[in-house]
């Protein structure tokens, strides 16, 4: 399969103070090629093998406490990268990965991402 980079959709509030993190449209990107998943989010970064994923599905719109920036979910220990509360996309992982912090810890069995196009990133990752 050809390599598939999508570009994060970014809200114009949120903008300023997601530069504020270096989170910049320049600086983020989810990357799919025949082996490996990469999301870039700003300084974090997501890399699993292809294999790990388990599934993709469009997600949103969200509430803009929950969604905008990196964060873990309390709820099932997912991980969001989010620069915009229309929508996103929720990729499932069969084996958790590390995201938020250095050391591997903790895992996450999910990320979100807030892509321009979720229907694209959805039919790279499931086709």
């Amino acid at each position: 399969m050809p390599v598939h980079r999508s570009a994060f959709r970014f809200d114009p509030p949120f903008r300023v103070p997601l530069a504020l993190l270096g989170v910049r449209p320049e600086t983020c990107w989810v990357m799919v090629d025949d082996d490996t998943l990469e999301i870039r989010f700003g300084p974090w970064r997501l890399r699993t093998p292809r294999g790990n994923v388990a599934g993709a599905e469009p997600t949103g719109p969200y509430r803009w406490w929950r969604a905008i920036g990196p964060h873990l979910s309390l709820a099932d220990a997912g991980v969001t990268f989010g620069s915009s509360t229309g929508a996103g996309v929720c990729i499932r992982f069969v084996t958790p990965v590390p995201a938020l912090a250095p050391g591997g810890r903790p895992r996450h069995p999910a990320a979100t991402v807030t892509v321009a196009d979720p229907d694209a990133l959805c039919r790279a990752l499931t086709g």
